[in-house]
């Protein structure tokens, strides 16, 4: 594995489904390029926005990964030159379930505490907060193309609450889109493993990528009141 650099640390988020009484997801962007210099000066946007979003990036040392789950910084956005830097904010997503609803299989829409919205590619609004995630970042080498860079997801055995009781990480799944996208997400839907480390998405060498999540708690079984937490950790692995 490459080291970082810089190293911003993996991201990660905690998932809250609230038991309440028993308990408880691109017209065109219109990327402002200053022209051609600050296209050649930081890449060649490689997608308009009718589709999911990837742009090529030129080659540039040193090499470097950036994944952002949630909230994360930049110096500005990186068609202006910016740099990512460190932000070690761990966003939740969570619902509550009322007793009246609960375990009836109607799945449950999560919103997140994250205010993340616009991409640091261009400034774009791309995701709808509270509603969804943002996930995305680059991988950029130095030099020709090598393998892909893996995006995991390390996932706790199941949320549980103070008494110990536990709820399936199972019980959660996502979505992915963006505003006015269509087709293929980089980092497409899913649902949690019960305990593991499960790939959700990849990023080509010398590319951007990004997607929104909207999370869902399927709400299939009724567990005790409380409320039930886990933590799942993302990481971004260069080969």
């Amino acid at each position: 594995m490459l080291a970082r650099s810089p190293s911003p640390p993996a991201s990660a988020f905690a998932l809250r489904p609230v038991v309440s009484g028993l308990p408880e997801r691109r017209a065109r962007r219109r990327a402002a390029l200053a022209g051609a210099l600050a296209a050649a000066l930081v890449g060649t946007l490689a997608a308009n926005r009718a589709t999911p979003f990837t742009a090529t990036l030129n080659p540039a040392a040193p090499l470097t990964v950036y994944l952002q789950v949630g909230v994360g910084s930049f110096t500005n956005d990186y068609i202006y030159g910016g740099q990512p830097e460190k932000n070690t904010t761990i966003n939740t997503v969570s619902v509550s379930v009322t007793s009246a609803v609960l375990g009836n299989r109607t799945p449950q829409a999560m919103t997140t505490n994250s205010t993340a919205a616009q991409s640091y590619w261009d400034g774009y609004t791309y995701c709808s907060v509270p509603g969804q995630l943002y996930i995305g970042g680059f991988y950029r080498t130095t030099g020709g193309t090598t393998a892909a860079a893996r995006v995991t997801a390390t996932v706790p055995a199941g949320l549980t609450d103070g008494s110990g009781d536990t709820l399936p990480f199972s019980n959660i799944q996502w979505t992915s889109s963006g505003n006015g996208d269509s087709g293929a997400e980089p980092f497409p839907a899913g649902t949690f493993v019960n305990g593991g480390v499960q790939t959700v998405g990849s990023m080509a060498s010398n590319t951007w990528n990004e997607s929104c999540w909207t999370f869902t708690y399927l709400n299939n079984s009724v567990p005790p009141a409380g409320t039930f937490t886990g933590v799942v950790l993302y990481t971004l692995s260069a080969p």
